[in-house]
């Protein structure tokens, strides 16, 4: 009987014993995958030109997910980046891209004219928007010497009018915002409209919103009877090239630390003569519904 009993209890130490490793395996297995996908981290895709780049990074370090060496500012690159806490990838994509990489990377920093033209709302898709730095304002550019023609002034005034101030704020809700102050009737008292009546304005435009606000502005033109000719580009180097060479009278398109950067990389003379909205920079994500999956560095965890 003493020696069956002993067998009894061995064996019922043996399946205790065995349970306590399978749980302390399945925890270690836990552990251990947390760990490996909290190493890896999420990917966030961001525009790859400089100016661009800085300004996601600048809205990623606001939200507390890095930290950028001190002075970078709005020249900052990835290579900039002394404390990434959570061991962000970042992925660079020419910025009109951006869009169409949201289903293979966690999270992208979008602007807000590729956002609207792939159909996200900024206000209500992004996770997180940028504030209205004026830096980032919206210019028109023209060539250098061209700031006080006819056609530019005559552009500029049907841009900086209440119409489309109007306009702005009825159809974006807030996703691009105007920054133009004492807007007026859309006319320049001391343009000569009689003149320039049968001429036309050629500029080059993102498809969204630039194109659409100067849609307002063709229609304060042509009370004048002066033509304004929309030309739509999809990327942010041939506007300016074309503006250069002569192709176009003015675009519509960039910012200013875009602009300036251009000129200084491709030897062109454009200059702003002024700026028409903002656009808030955003965070969006096809993966994920909370930025929260950056801290956790859950990857497929939270989808």
């Amino acid at each position: 009987m003493s020696i069956l009993k002993i067998t009894k209890e061995n064996i019922k130490m043996k399946k205790i014993l065995t349970a306590i490793i399978a749980v302390v395996f399945t925890v270690a297995l836990a552990v251990g995958f947390t760990a490996c996908t909290k190493a890896n981290g999420v990917v966030i895709a961001v525009p790859n030109d400089t100016t661009n780049e800085a300004r996601a990074l600048m809205l990623l370090e606001q939200q507390g997910f890095i930290k950028l060496k001190e002075g970078a500012g709005i020249t900052a690159t990835v290579r900039d980046i002394v404390e990434n806490p959570y061991n962000i990838k970042f992925k660079e994509v020419e910025a009109a891209q951006l869009p169409n990489f949201l289903q293979d990377v966690d999270f992208a920093v979008i602007n807000s004219n590729f956002a609207l033209a792939a159909k996200l709302n900024p206000a209500s898709d992004a996770l997180a928007v940028e504030g209205a730095y004026s830096a980032y304002g919206n210019v028109v550019a023209v060539k250098k010497g061209s700031e006080e023609t006819a056609k530019t002034k005559a552009l500029m005034a049907a841009l900086k009018s209440e119409r489309v101030n109007n306009y702005i704020s009825a159809t974006y809700g807030g996703a691009v915002i105007s920054v133009v102050e004492n807007a007026g009737d859309g006319f320049d008292a001391s343009v000569d409209y009689a003149a320039l009546s049968g001429q036309t304005i050629k500029v080059g435009a993102s498809p969204a919103p630039h194109a659409e606000i100067l849609s307002v502005a063709k229609e304060i033109l042509a009370e004048k009877n002066v033509t304004l000719e929309v030309v739509e580009y999809s990327d942010y180097v041939q506007p300016n090239l074309s503006l250069e060479d002569g192709s176009l009278d003015a675009n519509y398109f960039q910012h200013l630390p875009y602009l300036d950067d251009f000129n200084l990389k491709n030897g062109t003379h454009l200059v702003s003569v002024g700026a028409v909205h903002v656009e808030p920079m955003g965070i969006y994500s096809k993966k994920h519904t909370s930025l929260n999956a950056i801290k956790t560095a859950s990857g497929s965890l939270e989808r």
